[in-house]
Formats: C-alpha cells, structure tokens, sequence
C-alpha cells in the first residue's frame, strides 16, 4: 500500500513508512495524525536516524497532472496522485464576467473613463486559467516537501508541435505556408468540400461556411472545424456537432484541438523555473523518453505512471505494489464577487461578508455523531455554514455547530483514493 508520511517532534520529515506501522504508533500513542490528504502522522519522540533521500517527479498536463514519490535506490513509489486542474472553468468564468461587464457599460449610465491603459502587465505573467495550472502543480510540491524528504525533482518539459499534429510530413518552408498558402479560406473550403453542401450532397446553391464543431460547444474557427453547408441544413443543424446529427464522417474529418497542446507549451517554463526557485535540483525529460521508460517496464498508461516514467532517473524497475493513487481535484477558495445578478446582468443576491461562523467554513469536512433526533446517526461530508449555527453536512440540514468535529479545514482541493 502506499505508505505513510512521518514527522519527527521538530516537524522534520523522516522516512516513509508501512501503513501498518503506521496504525501500531497511533494506538500506542507514539504519533498523533498532522494531516489527512496526503496522510502524515507526527512522532511524539525524537528520531536520530537521517532519512533516506526521496525523488517527486511530475508529468505535466492541460487537464491532468500526474504526480509520484519516488525512491531511486529502492524503486518504491512511496506516493502517487493525479491533480486535475481548473483552467477551463477558470476560462468560463472569466466570459461570463466580461459579458455582464459589456453590458453593464452599455446602459445609460455615469461614464466612468477606462482604465486599462494605465495597466502594465509584469514579466512572466500569464493569463488565469494558466497561471492556475502552474499554481496547483507547486503548491503540491512545496506540501510534499515539507511532510517527505524530497531532495530532486524531476519534471517533463516537453514543447509540442501543433502543425507537425496535424500534418506528420511537414518540413522545411512549410511551417511557413500552412495549408492555408495561396488561397482564401472560403475558396480553400469550395475545393476541399467538392462545392457542394457537406450534409445533403446539394450543389449551385448558395453554401455559407459552418462549424462542425458548434462554437457554442467548444468548438474554434480554425479551418479543419470548417465545412460547407447550405442555408436549409445550416439552420436544421443548429447547436448540434455533426456527429450528434448523423455525420459522423464529416465529425472525423474535424482534427484534434490544441489547446491543450498549447497550454503546455506556454507554461512549461514558467513551471521550470519555479520549481528551481526551491533550492533543489531539477530534472528535466522528454515526453519520448517517458513512454520509451514505461514501455520499457510494461507499465499501462496513466498520469501518475507517466510522472514515475520522467527523466533518466527512473529506476530499472519500480515497485508499485499496492499504490492507492490520490485523487486531487483543484476547486478555487471561493470567489470575490459581492453581488450575483441574473441572465440579464441586474443584481439579484448580494453576499456577506462574513464566511466563517462558529469556527467553521463551507467546505470544511466535519464529522457528527448523533444519539436522538430524526437525523440519528454518523455523518460525515462537507459542511455548508448558516449564520444561525446550523449546517448542512453532506445531504443532512439542520445539524447544530455544536454536534460537528472538524476533520480537514478546506483547502481549495477535493480528495478522492483511486484504485491502484
């Protein structure tokens, strides 16, 4: 199983150790629990001995991060978790902001001058929905060394080339020309499509340029999400993808997005660099190397197997034994926004100030043990704070502050354990 980390009396990470020793030092009273997600326990006597020296090694992704401890003397990997990152969301969020903020200044009301152009954006910056990703992944890696004794990193800093995914046989001045060089993109279409409607097969008729992918689903205006349609199926189709309206040849034809492939690329090092700013050494591989290293050991694909796969550092062979791989779902602290407003962008809620009552915030996990009442019985879940002292836990409202015992104070994350 994956094991245990431990503290000595000064909070000085010591080595890992077997979940089993684990549950003997807390019966006996040796240790008490310091923290839940990732589980560390701290010694209540003080330990000489020098730990052995721990790697953590990261697999860096648009949605997904794969993160592992490992032991490059022994092969063990002693921690593994898969960080699911927020940046879409982040996106989203951000869109609908900027349309209440458009329409707000379309209203007749009090001008108030712009003020972005006394705005200067520092060296490194990047937008919010990336900076987030690079965020999640440090702020890990600064918890994990503070509770194991991580002594170098490892990390794959891998550049994608966004036009070699889509054409293989590119080289030369064709990264210059595209497959846009010498035409326009309507006429670029006419050619592609065979002139004529790509859903009813209808020709000389006026055809208008769609989205096989809908815009509103995602999709881009690049020219592969492109086809031809006449104005009767345009309309028909209306917010459907082609696939979703009985083409699903014409949906295959719509190439991969890259804007994962992009956000990668943008980030990488920013990351590398902040991981250096921790004093320790970084490892840097290539995405080759990673699945050169996993094939090797005949390991599946997986984020968290792909992060024990960076570098040349990867042990011969790695031992990974009943890992249960945590599963972390990066959630925000919440939002600053002071007044909600509804779909036409007038305020409809306004928020208080306060976000903590009796010692307690919405999103803790608590834990309640009731005797008597109609909602007799343990309880445990995440807790949703009321100014008159009474939470919802979990599914169950009407739980008095009194009855609940903290068990992990939110931290922006969700925590879950997958199967190994």
């Amino acid at each position: 199983m994956s094991q245990v980390f431990v503290l000595d009396t000064t909070h000085q990470p010591r080595d890992p150790i077997h979940p089993g020793r684990a549950r003997i030092l807390l019966r006996t009273g040796q240790a008490a629990v310091f923290k839940r997600f990732p589980f560390t326990i701290i010694l209540h006597q003080a330990v000489d001995q020098a730990p052995a020296p721990l790697r953590v090694k990261i697999d860096p992704g648009s949605r997904t991060t794969g993160i592992a401890v490992v032991n490059d003397a022994t092969g063990t990997v002693v921690f593994a978790a898969e960080l699911q990152h927020r940046g879409t969301l982040i996106k989203q969020r951000l869109d609908e902001r900027r349309a209440v903020r458009r329409n707000r200044r379309s209203r007749k009301l009090r001008h108030r001058a712009p003020r972005f152009d006394n705005r200067r954006r520092k060296a490194g910056w990047l937008p919010p929905s990336l900076e987030s990703r690079v965020v999640n992944i440090t702020t890990w890696i600064n918890r994990l060394c503070r509770i194991a004794p991580i002594q170098e990193i490892s990390m794959e800093l891998v550049k994608f080339d966004t036009q070699q995914m889509q054409n293989a046989e590119i080289s030369g001045v064709e990264y210059q020309q595209g497959e846009l060089a010498g035409y326009e993109v309507r006429e670029y279409l006419l050619e592609k499509w065979g002139r004529q409607c790509a859903y009813c097969g209808k020709r000389d008729t006026p055809l208008e340029v769609e989205h096989i992918v809908p815009k509103s689903r995602g999709g881009t205006n690049r020219v592969s999400n492109l086809t031809l349609a006449c104005h009767a199926c345009n309309q028909r189709k209306g917010d459907h993808t082609a696939a979703e309206w009985g083409h699903p040849a014409i949906q295959q034809q719509a190439r991969q997005p890259l804007g994962d492939a992009a956000a990668v690329n943008a980030t990488r090092w920013a990351l590398y660099q902040r991981l250096a700013a921790t004093g320790r050494p970084v490892e840097t591989g290539s995405g080759g190397l990673t699945k050169y290293n996993r094939a090797q050991r005949g390991l599946p694909k997986t984020h968290w197997l792909d992060a024990a796969c960076v570098g040349t550092s990867t042990p011969v062979v790695l031992n990974r034994r009943g890992v249960r791989v945590l599963a972390i779902k990066a959630r925000g602290h919440g939002n600053r926004q002071m007044c909600r407003t509804d779909k036409y962008g007038f305020p409809r809620l306004h928020r208080t100030r306060c976000n903590v009552y009796f010692g307690f915030r919405t999103g803790d996990l608590g834990r309640a043990v009731i005797i008597t009442g109609k909602n007799r019985g343990t309880h445990t879940g995440r807790i949703a704070v009321r100014a008159v002292g009474r939470f919802r836990l979990g599914t169950v409202d009407g739980i008095s502050h009194k009855q609940i015992r903290k068990l992990w104070a939110v931290d922006g994350y969700d925590y879950a354990v997958l199967n190994p």
